[in-house]
């Protein structure tokens, strides 16, 4: 199945050596710092949860979400807040890109090479002059699956 690209505009971000994005619609804003609290018993890519004004946000670390090893980690993080499901969620990542018009002639399926959970998360790529730019399901990234725990029944 051939998927249409229908973003006009991606907001990029970096992520170690990834260069990834998200449309720009489901950007509600962009924290440099915000003090973050720990959840005992969490899915492992919560890192944990921020106060938004009020509103309790969870944080998630796309670092762990995507697999993507902690080289580089040492930088304080930026947290994309996006909306899921009512709900403001937080995406941990390195750095905060520019915001750019995208061209549905250069969108690609994702490469068939992506292993891990990368290959549920990333719906498609640009490919730019000087590298690859991965677009991110925003819906499937903060849908956390919990582990299964032996004994207990959902």
């Amino acid at each position: 199945m051939v998927r249409q690209a229908t973003l006009d505009q991606l907001c990029t971000f970096r992520l170690g050596s990834l260069y990834l994005g998200i449309d720009v619609r489901e950007v509600r804003e962009v924290l440099y710092h915000a003090d973050i609290t720990h959840v005992p018993h969490a899915h492992p890519a919560v890192r944990g949860l921020i106060n938004l004004r009020g509103q309790i946000a969870t944080t998630i670390d796309l670092r762990t979400r995507l697999q993507v090893d902690e080289e580089g980690s040492d930088r304080r993080p930026v947290h994309v807040v996006v909306q899921s499901e009512g709900e403001q969620v937080t995406m941990l990542v390195d750095a905060i890109g520019d915001v750019i018009d995208t061209d549905a002639e250069i969108y690609e399926e994702p490469p068939s090479t992506m292993v891990g959970s990368a290959r549920e998360l990333i719906v498609g790529t640009y490919k730019l002059d000087d590298e690859l730019l991965l677009v991110l399901d925003v819906e499937k990234v903060v849908q956390l699956e919990q582990p299964e725990v032996e004994g207990v029944e959902r």
